[in-house]
């Protein structure tokens, strides 16, 4: 992983009130970030995009229903991947 692309987005989560990063996992491919704040992942997300050059893949998983609301909980992935040179 590009230590420019992990101190952007470590950057942009201290930035940001009440947002945190609760996980962060090194894996042989790159690094897994935790975020706090699903609208945050996605908006970090497209500024990777805008400004290293790479592709996102965004999905999402059910995880769960709301007891006050019964709405559909739902986490959020964002995968950035960096152009091969």
């Amino acid at each position: 992983a590009n230590p420019k692309v992990i101190n952007f987005v470590e950057e942009q989560i201290k930035s940001r009130e009440g947002v945190f990063i609760s996980r962060k996992i090194k894996l042989k491919t790159g690094i897994d970030l935790y975020i706090s704040s699903q609208k945050l992942a996605l908006a970090i997300g497209r500024k990777l995009k805008q400004r290293f050059k790479g592709t996102i893949k965004t999905s999402r998983s059910l995880y769960g229903i709301n007891k006050f609301s019964s709405k559909q909980v739902y986490r959020v992935t964002v995968c950035y991947r960096e152009e091969a040179l």
